[in-house]
């Protein structure tokens, strides 16, 4: 279903954007709340620098708030118009929804942003090598 070299396999699998090989996160579950944030500096199989300069990943508040409405949106149509329930309850729904999956969205939403500026490449390989000294 999902197919490596997509950007769709990167964002949802939390992979390398260049070669989709290893995860960038250290722990790859997003529930482990103290180590959301963490992610390896380098990918070990193409080198590819996760955080390209400082403060990069603030760009995803911007894409998080896209992807939090996306999720409202889901919470209240799953909620109001299929199963019925009130607007009230609906509302609870949402809000239920953004805390239960705030972290999925953070994750998420870092993987789009970095996947806006590195495309893949299946023939990425690590030309970085640790300086000696």
């Amino acid at each position: 279903m999902l197919k490596k070299g997509t950007k769709l396999y990167s964002i949802l699998t939390g992979s390398c954007p260049k070669c989709h090989e290893e995860s960038m996160y250290e722990n790859t579950n997003p529930y482990a709340l103290s180590q959301i944030f963490k992610m390896h500096e380098r990918c070990s199989h193409c080198g590819t620098k996760y955080k390209i300069e400082p403060s990069f990943f603030y760009g995803s508040m911007y894409v998080s708030y896209g992807v939090g409405i996306a999720f409202a949106v889901a919470a209240f149509v799953i909620s109001y118009l299929f199963l019925g329930t009130s607007l009230k309850t609906a509302f609870i729904a949402i809000v239920g929804t953004m805390v239960v999956f705030m972290p999925v969205i953070v994750r998420l939403s870092r993987n789009i942003w970095i996947n806006f500026f590195i495309k893949y490449d299946p023939n990425a390989v690590n030309h970085h090598q640790p300086v000696k000294g």
